[in-house]
């Protein structure tokens, strides 16, 4: 069985670092709430929803490739369960975003203590 580790950190960004992390959040929701309004509501399935949002959600919010995989996911996630609880899928808010091992991180400007 393969393990998963988690890694949980406090970040100290600059002010403008803060300023490019809300604007990727809130690109990322909006990609989010895009593919929620573009898909049949019923659409549970992660390739499902990315075979046809895909390519607009990439010319329309600029986000990297792999953070347009990881909006579908999070709507074909998000509609999974909403349908299981009998529920609709509410907006997505710019909270956080989705990364996983194909997500590169540059880490700069470290300073060890």
């Amino acid at each position: 069985m393969e393990q998963v580790l988690t890694l949980v950190c406090k970040l100290n960004p600059t002010p403008e670092q803060v300023a490019q992390i809300e604007a990727t959040l809130k690109t990322f929701a909006d990609a989010c709430n895009y593919a929620n309004q573009q898909v049949k509501p019923q659409t549970t399935s992660k390739t499902t929803i990315q075979n046809m949002v895909y390519q607009d959600s990439r010319s329309l919010f600029g986000l990297s490739a792999n953070l347009v995989v990881r909006a579908c996911a999070r709507v074909g996630a998000n509609r999974k369960t909403a349908k299981q609880k009998n529920k609709a899928v509410k907006d997505f808010k710019p909270t956080s975003a989705d990364y996983d091992a194909n997500s590169q991180f540059a880490i700069r400007n470290c300073e060890s203590n």
